[in-house]
């Protein structure tokens, strides 16, 4: 009878049992660098999570296949991003006799520092020769899954997240384990206790990662496991939801498990080349990162790896250089791994020679990257009434306060903004780029939404925004004002002029106050959400509105000598401070920082002037040659790509000579699209100004075309090609009750 069994010990009885031991567990280490874990919550850094590695060791398992699970358990723990994260690594098989164990933990919970990647390198190496002593040849699922749940979240921060990754050859076997019940109802029993062990993993937040890979595996049930524990991913993208994945054998595994665990952390994984020592195996990293280890499977630990970053510089294994900081780990094991911060974008090699252990098997190299972005929010209107909407506007900026204004390197990005208002329930709107809606201009990444303050609604309000892509994680910032009755007393309008500066310079702007109230008001100007605020600085301050006047003041940002070259990010505020610091108004800075001009730029008169007659028509050649290709210099300009509907868009940069060249791409699925020509390449188009505000455009062997900005221009295949500007600033509006007319920034 069914009745009879009352199944192995679940999650939940475990964790009463474990709760008497509580005060003794806590004593105990969980591994190297275990305090860093509940130390370093607050420091920078990727955001860490806590996950269990848990690998199948049942019979059906050849050597080789264990080989290939224990190598892509050690990478996984290698690849980590994050100092802070914790892993444990268990194994797991059948419990059928007396003795034995269905789930052992080879691995006990280890911070991910240097010395805690070192140890799981090394202890993950006990997977592959299972002691079928303690380990028996079944499969049972429900015993790993509440092994690997007893371990996650104990002394770590309640925000960390958790994550299984199981790793398996086929389906659930308990057809031998005595802790089933009688034999006839022993899979039944089975499938009744994993049931019992995902609504257990869906309750303490933790998600399953199946990853199973052979002939004989049971798809249906390996989805459910999926579905059946914490759906909710790190991110809202269809890449960051559990799913079950599956590969033809073992030999997929590492590369199949390192794409997983990427898409578990809002990573992303790059495959790079293969072959066997001595050779050159080359990865490359994306501008976007931020943080990435790259991950070598040397299969021979005697293997000896070096690191040459984009330019060709050899990089050291510990410590910093030119911007970058290096940490590497697994040198004497099979796999090894640098974890970067602040990578070099761009192609990077690894060299690898056989060591004295004889010749090596082939090798493979990876990366597991994240691009951590900062989010700036601005509110408008920032104290809104009950009943009034509210427009969002969020972009994406480095860790350096630079804007990212290149549409290709956040493609598929996503994002929300969610309103909490005390007393009444949160709302949330989807954050849009297309020009509809609340968004000003399509395709500009200032990504915009509207919602709706309740009627009634009183006190302070929240608005916190988050936007994401795959591999791209913004922070999620929050806005905090408070709700009005009625029309305020002070109100007040900023606008920032649209400006190109260099480092040391500053650009003017001007702040529009009416003061209706009974009592004069101090307002302070101040710049927001730019991590690297320090760099720029408001010129006043202060202002002193007196009661019943108004007043527009001018202003200046003062950009400092270390603010890092590209759009400023980040925003200008006026704040009440006689009215708790209520933010009156604020806008996006549009500036771009810009390198000072070059010595020949700022003295090529003086040259001019002091040479020989011979001397000066040479130089004055050179000078009109030079200032002619500045006239020409296509940067800002962006070129758009319309297809069957589809648009397509590349920004113009890196301009040479003068004269941008890209080239059209017609893939074999697909609509087509626009990229830089690659030095040297044949074929493509140039593109440079004309006079009058044109463009010349001339295809490879083809005649040159003049252009109009915005005109279009036919192509073959249907296409056509349209340049336009960068387009005017947003615009920077005095809100309703303020004196003046609304601005466009591009109006001063």
């Amino acid at each position: 009878m069914r009745g009879r069994w009352n199944g192995p010990p679940t999650g939940r009885a475990v964790r009463l049992a474990g709760a008497l031991l509580a005060a003794g567990a806590l004593l105990a280490p969980l591994g190297p660098g275990a305090a860093a874990a509940r130390d370093g919550e607050g420091d920078e850094g990727p955001r860490p999570i806590d996950f269990a590695i848990v690998v199948d060791q049942s019979a059906s398992l050849s050597q080789a296949d264990l080989d290939r699970e224990v190598e892509a358990a050690a990478t996984i723990a290698q690849a980590e991003i994050s100092e802070r994260s914790r892993a444990t690594v268990i194994g797991f098989g059948s419990a059928e006799r007396e003795g034995q164990t269905a789930a052992r933990q080879v691995c006990e919970p280890t911070v991910l520092d240097a010395a805690g990647r070192q140890h799981v390198g090394t202890c993950a190496q006990e997977l592959a020769r299972p002691d079928r002593d303690v380990i028996g040849p079944g499969t049972d699922f429900p015993a790993a899954l509440n092994q690997a749940l007893e371990q996650l979240g104990d002394g770590v921060p309640e925000t960390t997240p958790r994550v299984i990754f199981l790793l398996t050859d086929g389906r659930l076997d308990v057809s031998g384990s005595v802790n089933y019940g009688p034999p006839d109802e022993r899979q039944a029993n089975g499938r009744e206790a994993l049931r019992d062990a995902l609504a257990d993993a869906r309750e303490q937040r933790v998600q399953v990662w199946p990853l199973a890979f052979g002939t004989d595996i049971d798809h249906d049930a390996l989805r459910a496991m999926a579905a059946g524990g914490y759906v909710e991913g790190c991110a809202d993208l269809p890449d960051a939801t559990p799913r079950a994945r599956l590969v033809d054998d073992a030999e997929d595994l590492l590369d199949a498990l390192q794409r997983t665990f990427a898409a578990a952390r809002c990573a992303r994984y790059e495959a790079g080349s293969s072959g066997t020592p001595p050779v050159d195996l080359t990865v490359t990293i994306p501008p976007i990162a931020t943080d990435g280890s790259i991950t070598v499977s040397k299969r021979d630990a005697d293997v000896v790896v070096t690191y040459y970053d984009p330019d060709g510089v050899r990089v050291p294994l510990q410590g910093a250089e030119d911007g970058s900081t290096f940490e590497v780990s697994g040198r004497d094991r099979p796999v090894e791994a640098l974890r970067v911060t602040d990578p070099k974008p761009g192609t990077w090699r690894v060299h690898l020679e056989p060591g004295d252990g004889g010749p090596a098997g082939e090798a493979s190299v990876g990366a597991v990257w994240q691009g951590r972005l900062l989010t700036s929010v601005v509110v408008d209107p920032p104290s809104p009434r009950p009943g009034q909407a509210v427009t969002v506007e969020t972009r994406l900026q480095t860790r350096d306060g630079v804007v990212i204004d290149d549409p290709g390197v956040l493609a598929e990005l996503s994002g929300s903004a969610r309103l909490a208002v005390e007393g009444s329930e949160p709302t949330t709107v989807a954050l849009r780029d297309d020009g509809g809606g609340a968004d000003a201009r399509a395709g500009d990444l200032v990504f915009s939404g509207s919602l709706a303050v309740p009627d009634g609604a009183s006190g302070d309000f929240t608005v916190t925004s988050t936007l994401a892509a795959p591999g791209v994680v913004g922070d999620a910032r929050p806005f905090h004002g408070v709700l009005v009755e009625g029309a305020p007393s002070v109100v007040a309008g900023v606008t920032v002029l649209d400006d190109r500066v260099n480092p040391g310079g500053s650009v003017s702007g001007t702040v529009a106050v009416t003061n209706d109230d009974d009592r004069p008001h101090s307002l302070r100007l101040a710049v927001r959400g730019r991590e690297a605020a320090e760099g720029l600085r408001v010129r006043p301050e202060s202002v002193r509105v007196e009661p019943g006047a108004g007043t527009t003041v001018p202003f200046t940002v003062e950009v400092g000598e270390e603010v890092p070259l590209g759009r400023v990010g980040g925003s200008v505020a006026v704040l009440d401070e006689d009215d708790g610091g209520r933010v009156l108004h604020e806008v996006h800075l549009d500036v771009t920082v810009t390198a000072p001009p070059s010595w020949w730029d700022r003295h090529a008169w003086a040259v001019a002037a002091g040479s020989a007659a011979a001397l000066l028509c040479a130089a004055s050649t050179v000078l009109a040659a030079h200032l002619r290709r500045r006239r020409r210099d296509p940067t800002g300009l962006v070129i758009e790509l319309h297809h069957g509907g589809r648009k397509d868009t590349q920004a113009v940069r890196g301009v040479r000579d003068g004269v941008f060249r890209f080239v059209v791409e017609h893939p074999p699925a697909g609509p087509p699209t626009l990229a830089v020509a690659r030095a040297g390449a044949a074929g493509g188009y140039a593109l440079w100004r004309g006079a009058g505000g044109s463009v010349r455009l001339r295809p490879a062997g083809g005649r040159k075309r003049t252009l109009r900005l915005g005109e279009r221009c036919p192509l073959d295949h249907d296409a056509e090609l349209v340049v336009r500007d960068a387009g005017p600033p947003r615009r920077a509006t005095v809100p309703s009750g303020a004196p003046g007319r609304r601005h466009d920034i591009n109006d001063f």
